[in-house]
């Protein structure tokens, strides 16, 4: 997505969400403070105060009691840059996982997309944890499932975000699944994630607060929503910038960019392809999990994908099987239409509805392929010629 914002003016706040890490904690904020000169403490109501800790360092406490999760925290610290000033925030966890000397590849990267999340992406070896490695893998391929979009590490704590983006956007997890949740929001909103690989550093003095039950229902119960919203054929909230501020796009200019969107019109005809073949083929019940789940994975369009589906519901399109399939067995098209061959011959033809589809779904959405993406070509056509 583009942006009016300039390099010039882009500001970072580094935010170090804390909470119960009081051994760690001064080590990682002097080693941020050493490579940029703003950084910002957000304690979530940790068991002890880290004010005396971080007494003779230049840096900002900012203090939340009792404690409200990390995605309260990570909001907190938004509000807060936004309050002075600042257009990005950098979060790095407090219990010393990551290198603070990478912090101005966030910023590299950030003023070359001003509006992108940016995630470092965390390079695992032997020392990670096996259940930190599944988990990432785990999480990615749900995120891949909800947006179509491949996404390398989605725990990742170190991340940069723009702080209007981040006020913006409706994440309703407040704990350790809000970064899960913002990314989803952020691509369903139309911007991008540009990822970058970092360095991790597993210690055995490390603390986790990843609860092993709670946590995973709360990351379980999110899939779920989000994976049946994005099953919705409704479309997500698109925003743009307007004089740095970002405002949601009606309807009909988020419908004019996605026409004008580069493979735009491919992916359109995907979706209304991939939507006829589904409803052809006779597998009922299991043609709607295939529907909403390439829908996802490819990341097509879900309006097109389920409008097409139910131009097959009816006698037509399962006739047609039904003929097809007649003709593969005996040589020859079905014409009489009695008791017998629609009555005491139904499995038959049940058979033949099935034999019938492997021929005839492909067919029509090759077909469907074609018209439509011949039809998205002269609409964009017409687009370009009125612009």
């Amino acid at each position: 997505m583009e942006t009016r914002q300039t390099p010039s003016q882009v500001t970072f706040l580094v935010v170090i969400p804390h909470y119960n890490h009081l051994k760690t904690l001064r080590t990682v904020a002097q080693q941020c403070r050493a490579v940029w000169p703003h950084v910002l403490v957000v304690d979530d109501g940790s068991d002890e105060s880290p004010e005396n800790y971080l007494q003779d360092l230049d840096v900002y406490l900012l203090r939340q009691t009792p404690n409200q999760g990390k995605g309260t925290a990570l909001l907190a610290g938004a509000a807060w840059a936004q309050e002075h000033g600042f257009s990005h925030i950098i979060t790095i966890d407090a219990d010393a996982q990551h290198d603070p000397q990478e912090i101005p590849l966030f910023i590299h990267a950030a003023k070359q997309h001003t509006q992108a999340l940016i995630i470092g992406v965390r390079k695992f070896d032997d020392s990670v944890p096996f259940g930190s490695r599944f988990g990432c893998k785990f999480g990615n391929f749900w995120v891949h499932v909800q947006t179509g979009k491949a996404v390398q590490d989605i725990q990742s704590g170190y991340r940069c975000y723009p702080v209007n983006l981040l006020n913006t956007l409706r994440v309703r997890s407040k704990r350790y699944t809000f970064e899960v949740e913002v990314v989803v929001r952020t691509l369903w909103a139309g911007f991008s994630i540009e990822e970058i690989p970092v360095s991790v550093a597993y210690t055995n003095e490390r603390i986790s607060h990843f609860s092993q039950w709670k946590d995973n229902l709360r990351l379980t119960g999110l899939n779920t929503f989000l994976t049946l919203r994005s099953m919705l054929p409704i479309a997500h909230r698109q925003y743009e910038e307007v004089e740095g501020v970002l405002v949601k796009k009606n309807y009909w200019k988020t419908l004019k960019d996605n026409l004008a969107a580069p493979g735009s019109t491919l992916r359109n005809a995907l979706s209304a392809a991939w939507g006829i073949f589904c409803g052809s083929v006779a597998f009922i019940g299991i043609r709607q999990v295939w529907l909403f789940w390439g829908a996802g994975w490819w990341n097509l369009n879900r309006l097109l994908c389920v409008g097409f589906e139910k131009l097959c519901i009816g006698p037509f399109v399962p006739a047609l099987c039904i003929e097809v399939g007649y003709f593969l067995r005996h040589g020859h098209w079905l014409t009489e239409f009695t008791l017998t061959t629609l009555g005491k011959q139904a499995l038959q033809r049940v058979w033949e509805w099935v034999l019938g589809s492997l021929v005839v779904a492909p067919c029509l959405a090759t077909i469907t392929f074609v018209v439509v993406l011949l039809l998205g070509w002269i609409l964009r056509r017409g687009l370009h010629e009125h612009a």
